[in-house]
């Protein structure tokens, strides 16, 4: 899933980083889970909500682990950080393993259910996907949906008397590392994507030593101030779609603004995941959200200058309506959204209003609005100053960036990549595959590099890497709709 939910809408300076160990909620069991056919094991741990109050509240950590298939496997696992902030690992875990196979063979590849998501003391919302398309568009009961949530959050055992502040990034990394030590590994691969990126990263500050290989796909720093680059990055990517089909669709640009100077208007069209004939008005805010999820995937977003040019000139929005419901539809993708708000509201929006980065001149601020007006009573962990600064890369480190991402595009993966190779850039490379939307990994041979660079046996071969099979891969081509055969001349008629 994007960073952050496409329809969504620490305690660090106070708490001891070295709080003592909760014990084990159990050994590694047996178990299964749907998409992965062989039988794999299954763990928790039990944590302290608040690691200040270690006889305070306490909640289980639960994790999955693909063991390695060689009988000589290597120490180091290979730790899955999942996106959002809100996405289950364990969920996206049959997604992923067909890409990490080859890891899989030597090493075993671990799946952490961060603390609130998945069965991790779960901060989840009600699903509103599935609400009709005129409720989800109210303003006013999409926010008593989320203060709904908020209340029945804040009566769970751990939510209670301001336990949403305590599913901060920095508190899920101390968990994480918790977990290798009861694993006994030395030393975690990082792998993460996405909101991930920031986790893997605030990992590497936290325990240097205990990160032997960090991989980043889709650069989230924690500087990232996120309502406010939401607006400027997806403002690029639009633009991007634009200026690439300039040539086979020169009027795509008009068109789109032509059809924002149209809102709002009655439609009718059929919910994208129902199949239900709706009528609505649709307003600006929507319109933008239905282009900007095609984004994230170039061979999606290849299907919207048609969609664009249809709406504008005929009226027709089931192409846009259509591609809402192709992008983020599975369940493995859906946010907790409880969990997402504590991140955001905690690590985010206290900083906007010294953000710099200018709203989309389409985009505009409506993310931010959206998201200063849950955080206003959204319990709000503490945050260390320190959470923002990126240290030197104490290991090396493989950043990779989609050029046409519209979330976290290679401005920010530039930026990380020169704060982690400050003292040693041969410990750091930041890959930019052009044409890549959100998470590169699924391009060409990016898996492949993904695994030497893991599995070479010194720093000093890990890096630089040549990525060119994947650079030099084209944007996909407009899609065009088929057009119906023209009629046949009715027989005996004049031509």
């Amino acid at each position: 899933m994007p960073f952050p939910a496409r329809r969504a809408w620490t305690l660090a300076a106070a708490l001891a980083l070295s709080a003592p160990l909760a014990h084990a909620a159990g050994p590694l069991k047996p178990c299964r889970i749907d998409g992965i056919p062989n039988e794999l094991q299954c763990g928790s741990l039990q944590r302290p909500l608040d690691p200040a109050r270690p006889d305070g509240p306490k909640i289980d950590v639960h994790y999955l682990v693909v063991p390695a298939l060689a009988r000589n496997k290597q120490p180091d696992a290979v730790l899955v950080l999942a996106g959002g902030p809100g996405q289950s690992a364990i969920k996206l875990a049959s997604r992923v393993m067909p890409r990490l196979s080859r890891l899989n063979n030597r090493r075993d590849i671990v799946f952490i259910d961060q603390r609130g998501v998945g069965r991790s003391a779960p901060l989840d919302c009600p699903d509103d996907s599935k609400l009709p398309v005129a409720e989800q568009l109210d303003d006013t009961a999409r926010y008593a949906r989320i203060d709904a949530c908020r209340v029945a959050l804040e009566k769970l055992p751990y939510g209670r008397d301001g336990g949403l502040g305590f599913f901060t990034t920095t508190l899920a990394m101390q968990d994480m590392d918790a977990i290798r030590e009861q694993l006994g590994v030395p030393q975690w691969n990082l792998f993460g994507a996405s909101y991930g990126t920031r986790a893997a990263l605030e990992y590497l500050r936290l325990f240097p030593t205990k990160a032997r290989r960090t991989v980043i796909d889709g650069v989230a720093p924690p500087d990232m101030v996120l309502p406010a680059s939401f607006s400027t990055d997806g403002q690029a990517a639009l633009d991007k779609l634009f200026a690439a089909n300039a040539k086979t669709h020169p009027t795509l640009k008009a068109d789109w603004h032509q059809l924002l100077a149209s809102l709002p208007r009655e439609v009718s069209v059929q919910q994208p995941l129902t199949g239900v004939p709706e009528r609505f008005t649709l307003e600006r805010n929507l319109l933008l959200s239905a282009v900007r999820g095609p984004l994230y995937q170039p061979s999606l977003a290849s299907a919207l200058p048609a969609a664009i040019e249809a709406a504008a000139r005929d009226g027709n929005f089931a192409g846009l309506f259509g591609l809402t419901s192709a992008f983020g539809s599975s369940p493995s993708l859906r946010l907790a959204m409880g969990m997402h708000f504590s991140v955001v509201c905690a690590e985010d929006v206290p900083r906007l209003a010294e953000a710099t980065d200018p709203p989309g001149a389409d985009f505009r601020t409506a993310n931010a609005e959206m998201y200063t007006r849950v955080c206003k009573t959204w319990p709000r962990g503490a945050v260390s100053p320190s959470f923002y600064k990126i240290p030197p890369a104490p290991s090396p480190v493989l950043l990779l960036s989609g050029g046409a991402d519209p979330a976290t595009p290679p401005r920010h993966g530039e930026r990380v990549a020169q704060a982690l190779g400050v003292t040693d850039k041969a410990r750091v490379q930041h890959i930019v595959v052009p044409e890549a939307g959100h998470g590169v990994m699924p391009v060409g041979c990016m898996r492949d590099l993904i695994f030497r660079f893991i599995d070479a046996k010194t720093d000093g071969t890990a890096l630089p890497q040549d990525a060119a099979c994947a650079t030099r891969i084209p944007r996909p081509v407009a899609f065009q709709p088929i057009q119906p055969p023209e009629s046949a001349t009715p027989q005996g008629a004049t031509k």
